[in-house]
């Protein structure tokens, strides 16, 4: 008899189906795009500073593209103009379910993160302001401080938390998906480069021939990728940051299912590309923009010049201060109410979570240095002051965890006495009263 011959492996093949589905569902969940997230960061922080830098810098600088059509750019570019898209077409996603379905659908309901998002980008702007005015520095990267990272900082929450109420993640999945808005509203406004009328023109056709797609309900990749493809190229030749054109459409992606759809649009799209953004666009783009130069007079440079400093204090300081000052003013002196399953020791975690500004400040930090020098600088400051909010971040939330759990804990003993939880004859339901713990 014949020995069957093994099937043989290709060397950087595809994974076998089972596997790639795997895969896929794991980048799904924040924890693990995070951790590919910090992993593509911690490669290129070690490959920058190892004797074969030149390698690396070759391959961030190697040019790609077709220059007839302006889309000539080095590969970092690609990554942050081009793959970072996807990244944003899913946040503009979630910001459109948030706002049809989630907590932005009610001013009520949205009062709270709304108002939490937009202090935390005003207060690190303004004190990056203020530290570069006393340092002498320049104001060109007041908007660095000014974004969240929703990976980052989502993944931190579900590692660290076992206990914490549900509502914490919804609160900081608001708020960062509004952070981010912001953000890609700065980025439009204030760094654009000379305005092409026309090719902006043709990139808002564009969005209002994918409005008509999905209004009329039509169907198909084929409609979709060359026409997004087509008015991302458009918004590029504009002059407008192109991530802008991902937001848009994540926006016009309808989020309300028909009554024969098992899943809508916005909600397809978002399972296809999660993994993508989670698992390629977003650690390339950390890949080549993390690599910086880490020496002691590069890390010196981080705590004496202005404007590095200022972007440390506007992600450490600056987004707790307005986070956690603007969620209590705003429910200590409007009809917003925080929500009873939280306490204000959380909201505090989660206003210095908030310092974790990895991606989308990279990326500005970026667009407002284009000197080399400054913008290795710049983005040191980001790791340094995300990493500290990180750290601090992590040690408020283990705190508060433990709070719960003994909660969790009280309640269980008590049900297991006599079938009635006798602490919530006490608290309330749902932990209402967890402030008088924390």
């Amino acid at each position: 008899m014949r020995p069957v011959p093994r099937e043989r492996s290709v060397f950087l093949g595809l994974l076998p189906w089972p596997e790639r589905v795997q895969v896929a569902r794991a980048l799904r969940t924040e924890t693990v795009g995070g951790l590919v997230l910090l992993a593509a960061a911690v490669v290129a922080l070690v490959w920058a500073n190892t004797p074969w830098t030149g390698a690396y810098e070759g391959i961030r600088d190697f040019h790609l593209g077709i220059s007839s059509l302006g889309l000539d750019m080095s590969v970092g570019h690609w990554t942050a103009d081009g793959l970072l898209t996807l990244f944003f077409l899913v946040a503009g996603i979630e910001l459109k379910r948030e706002l049809v379905v989630g907590e932005l659908r009610t001013p009520a309901t949205a009062a709270l993160p709304v108002v939490a998002a937009v202090c935390g980008m005003a207060v690190p702007a303004v004190l990056y302001l203020a530290t570069t005015a006393l340092g002498g520095g320049s104001a060109r990267g007041w908007a660095v401080p000014m974004a969240t990272d929703i990976a980052f900082a989502l993944a931190v929450l579900a590692v660290l938390s076992t206990h914490l109420p549900a509502s914490l993640r919804a609160f900081l999945l608001t708020l960062a998906v509004v952070d981010d808005l912001g953000a890609i509203l700065v980025i439009a406004v204030f760094f654009t480069s000379s305005l092409n009328p026309a090719a902006l023109a043709g990139a808002a056709a564009g969005l209002v021939v994918f409005y008509l797609l999905q209004r009329y309900r039509i169907g198909g990749w084929w409609w979709y990728v060359p026409l997004g493809v087509t008015t991302w190229a458009l918004t590029f030749n504009g002059g407008v940051h192109p991530t802008v054109a991902g937001v848009a459409m994540g926006l016009i992606l309808r989020a309300t299912r028909d009554e024969s759809e098992e899943a809508t649009p916005a909600e397809r799209t978002e399972h296809m590309l999660r993994p993508v953004s989670a698992g390629v666009a977003v650690p390339l783009f950390a890949l080549f923009a993390a690599g910086v130069s880490i020496s002691a007079p590069a890390l010196g440079e981080v705590f004496t010049s202005p404007e590095p400093l200022a972007v440390v204090l506007g992600l450490v300081v600056g987004k707790t201060v307005g986070i956690f000052a603007g969620t209590y003013l705003a429910a200590r002196f409007t009809w917003a109410r925080l929500n009873p399953d939280l306490a204000w020791g959380d909201v505090f975690a989660l206003a210095v979570l908030a310092g974790i500004g990895f991606t989308v400040a990279l990326l500005i930090g970026e667009l407002a240095f284009p000197d080399p020098v400054e913008e290795e600088h710049v983005k040191a400051a980001v790791l340094v002051g995300s990493l500290l909010a990180a750290g601090l971040a992590a040690l408020l939330i283990k705190r508060r965890n433990g709070i719960y759990r003994r909660l969790w804990e009280a309640e269980t003993r008590d049900e297991d006495a006599d079938g009635v939880p006798d602490i919530y004859q006490q608290t309330g339901p749902g932990h209402g009263s967890a402030g008088g713990y924390g």
